[in-house]
This record gives C-alpha cells, structure tokens and sequence, in this order.
C-alpha cells in the first residue's frame, strides 16, 4: 500500500494495517486534506488481498477533535462557498467505503473523539477503547446537527432516547461509560490499549476474511428491511460463504479436531 502521506501514518504486519490519523497538533482535527487522503488509504486497503483486517486510530493524545473548524469558517466566509452538505459528500464516501470494506474496520480510539471524528469511529465495525476516551457528540455546540452518519450511528448501536441525549445535551461520555451502554465494544486501560488492539486485529486477520465480509453485508443490510427480505438475504449470503475455501477449510479442522487455517478466501 501507498506509505507517502502528509497527515498520515500506515503500519502492516501480519494481514493487519494500522492507519493513524496524523495531526497531533491539532488533536487529529479533519481538513481536506487528511480526509481525502483517509478516504485513499481506506478505499486501497479495501481492494488489497494482503489486507484482512483494519485498524483506524490518530497520533498522540486524542483518535481526533471533529472538523477543523478554522479551515471551516473560513470557508464559510467566501461568498462562493459551497453549501455544507456538498462537503459532507466526501465523508459520507468515506463512511461508505468503511461499511462496504469486504474485511473488518476497527476503531482504536484514546483521548477525544469529537463530532465528525466520533461519528468515523461508530461507522466502524468494532470499537476499542482506552479508559480516557471520551465521546461527544458535539455538533449542537455550535448550532449544528450530527453529521457524519451520526444521526444513523447512534440510535442503531445506543438506542434512541440516549442518541438523543448525547446529540442534545453534547456530554461527554467516557470510555467506561462508552461500554456499558454499547457506544464501544470494549474499554481497556490505557497502558494495554495498543496491545489488546492489535490482538483483537490479528485475531481478525486470522478469520475467515470473505465470511467476515458477508456477515457485516448480512447485518447491516438487514437493519434496514422486513424479517422476509432478512431471510432471503440470509440464505444467499449462506450459499455465498458456502463456496468458500474457509467454510471448507472450517468444516474439515472440525471433524479433524485441529485449528482451523483460513486462507481468507
């Protein structure tokens, strides 16, 4: 993969590539620039059979404060600007390409995750975090409404009433706390949070990768439709993993009471 960023950083080893949000002056804070070059970084490692899981994270102390709100006001006071939601058109690919990646996307996330950085993070598949994160969804601050996906992330992974609460009262929610209502999968301390990610990444690396990728097409498109249109995905999903060298390679270390080795195929 592509190495030469200017706001990013990218690490792979064992089928897992880390890609590192790279703005740590400016606590990881989007501007064009970073986010194009994400959207890149995300779209390649997509297409790249070496790649089997992905970690997104940012440098320093923080996953990332949102949007980089001096580059926005001044967009804003250009009498030429384009409106808001044609901007939002290069997140919302981003956020496309992340739930559409055939592979597992983990967030790794320690220090803030503030609006639009927050809401990258909930479009991933799994969240890790460390015990000083802290979520805020902090859009109405400033007048604004979540973007980003927000308004779809939240109420699917924390109910309504408390997507409502955070996106109203704009608290932060720490990284414990991120766990127990199900904003994050799970909280680690800080000092073990770099190494519990790259397991649970590895561990993913390890998995049936295409299978991975029909189960998230599986969930995600059935949060969406009625229990007949779920079913009928269901069964050619399963035929589709079926056909899989994994799904073969699963069933023969069952019945020979050994390790699977899966292929990713």
């Amino acid at each position: 993969m592509r190495s030469n960023f200017q706001h990013l950083l990218l690490r792979q080893e064992e089928g897992v590539v880390v890609i590192t949000m790279n703005r740590p002056e400016v606590l990881n804070a989007f501007n064009d620039a970073m986010l194009q070059e994400l959207t890149e970084a995300v779209e390649e490692a997509a297409k790249s059979d070496d790649v089997r899981c992905l970690v997104l994270t940012g440098a320093g102390r923080a996953f990332g404060s949102g949007q980089d709100l001096s580059a926005f006001a001044s967009a804003q006071h250009n009498a030429e600007a384009q409106p808001v939601s044609e901007h939002l058109k290069k997140y919302h690919r981003l956020l496309s390409l992340i739930r559409e990646m055939p592979k597992p996307v983990i967030a790794a996330i320690r220090g803030v995750a503030a609006g639009i950085s927050c809401n990258v993070a909930l479009s991933c598949d799994l969240r890790i975090a460390a015990d000083n994160a802290r979520f805020i969804e902090a859009f109405a601050r400033i007048g604004l409404v979540p973007d980003g996906g927000g308004g779809y992330f939240l109420p699917r992974l924390i109910g309504l009433g408390k997507a409502l609460e955070m996106a109203m009262l704009t608290d932060e929610v720490s990284g414990p706390e991120a766990e127990r209502i199900g904003l994050v999968n799970k909280c680690v301390p800080l000092a073990e949070f770099e190494t519990e990610t790259m397991a649970l990444a590895k561990r993913l690396a390890q998995g049936p990768t295409r299978t991975y990728g029909l189960i998230k097409q599986l969930m995600y498109q059935s949060l969406d439709c009625d229990l007949p249109s779920a079913l009928e995905l269901e069964g050619r999903l399963q035929d589709a993993a079926k056909a899989t060298a994994d799904h073969r390679e699963g069933v023969n270390a069952f019945l020979q009471k050994r390790r699977p080795h899966y292929s990713g195929k």
